[in-house]
Formats: C-alpha cells, structure tokens, sequence
C-alpha cells in the first residue's frame, strides 16, 4: 500500500505539476488582494478535485456506455500521458500555459477597457465632473477559479485520464482504491499550499531550478506512460 500511494502521488504531482501551475497564478493574480488570491486557490482546487472525483468513480461507466475497452483507453492514456511528458522536458506545456494565462489576461484588459470608457461616458452626462466609481477587487481581476486554472491545469486530459486508469487497474480493492483517492486528496492539498506561497516559492527556487525539476519529473513521467503502454498492449494481443 505505502509503494502504491508514493507511486501515486508521484503520478498526479508530476502530471497536474503545483511546480508549473504556481508562476503562471503568480502571474495571473499580480498585484490582486491576499484575500482575492486566498479564494481563487481554494475555488480552484475544489472545482478541480471534483471533476476528478467524478471521472474516478463514474469514468469506468462512462467507457463502457461508449464500447471502450480499458486496454484501449489504457494504451490511449499511456500515449497521451507521454506526449505530456515530452512537452514537459522540452519546455513546451509551460509555454502553452503562459500562453492561455496571457489571452485570458488580454481578454480581461478589454473587458476593463470598455467598463472604464462607459464610466467616462456616464461622466460626460454628469456635467461634465467625473463619477467616482469604487471598483472591488473582483472587477479589477478576473475570476480565474474554474478557467484556466481547474480547467485544463489542474483537472486536464492527463490528469483524467490518470485517475481513470488507476482506479480502474485496481478495480477489485476498495482499499487500494481508498490509497488512490487519498494520494489525489493529498496532491491537491500539496497544489494548494504551493499557489498560497506561489510568489515566495518561484522568489525562492528561481526560475532556472523549476524548470529543470519540472524536466526531470517530465522524465519520469514518460517511464510511467511507457509501461502503460505496454501494459496494455499485452494485455490485447497476450490475454
């Protein structure tokens, strides 16, 4: 059971990685409140623990409503889980990340731009004097919780397609079920406390020494799905 849940936990820190999710929250809350950046991390997480949650126990019956096999859908999840581990040594799932988080951030300054020409607008109607218009911290920072951040970077294809596969294998066991759902339970809880200290951790690592952590787990990433592969290949073609 110990080997299972480290096995685990390795598996769903490195494919919902806290390490590369913290500098693009980082980014995306610059300058917002404590308390703004406290809910976005708990909405966020929640949001994404239940879409996992969902997918572990109702994904199984969801694939075979559809005439999939699990063979397939293991073989599937391993191929796609390596495409993940490949961006991952070469950079490229960050940069994909930072892009979203920036059209996001885009979209957002535009949606400030056209309120900000409205309050000059409704001024000009109000002789000439400028209104004073209080503006909360929910209007000068979009809502960020369940897009990007618990969808697709926390609860994304590789992620579902992990817990799936793993709840899955051990069908049979509720108890190495049980070890499963804790590992996420306790990676969530990890990617909670990362986004809380986002700034100090990126401040404290350097940019240089994440990205090389998030190569190396990229590495072992593409062991995993390797095997899972194999795994179910020779299950189709071997019994």
């Amino acid at each position: 059971m110990y080997e299972l849940f480290i096995a685990t936990f390795v598996t769903f820190f490195v494919v919902i990685d806290p390490l590369g999710i913290a500098p693009i929250f980082a980014v995306m809350t610059d300058g917002a409140s404590t308390s703004f950046k406290r809910r976005m991390v708990f909405k966020s997480t929640l949001t994404g623990a239940i879409i996992l949650l969902l997918f572990a126990f109702l994904g199984s019956g969801f694939l075979s409503a559809l005439g999939i096999s699990m063979m397939a859908f293991k073989t599937a999840g391993g191929v796609l889980l390596f495409m993940i581990a490949l961006e991952m040594v070469f950079e490229k799932r960050t940069e994909r990340r930072e892009k979203t988080s920036e059209a996001v951030l885009h979209e957002h300054e535009l949606e400030h731009e056209q309120e900000e020409a409205v309050r000059v607008q409704q001024a000009s109607t109000t002789g000439g004097q400028k209104a004073v218009v209080p503006v909360s911290d929910e209007e000068d920072f979009e809502d960020i919780s369940v897009f990007p951040m618990a969808i697709p970077f926390i609860a994304g294809p590789g992620s579902i397609a992990t817990i799936m596969l793993m709840m899955t294998h051990h069908e049979g066991s509720r108890t190495e079920q049980g070890v499963i759902i804790g590992a996420l339970l306790i990676t969530i809880l990890v990617t909670i406390i990362m986004l809380l200290m986002a700034s100090k951790i990126i401040d404290l690592m350097g940019q240089t020494v994440a990205n090389a952590i998030t190569r190396i787990l990229g590495v072992i990433l593409a062991a995993m799905a390797i095997q899972y592969i194999f795994d179910g290949i020779k299950a189709t073609f071997m019994g």
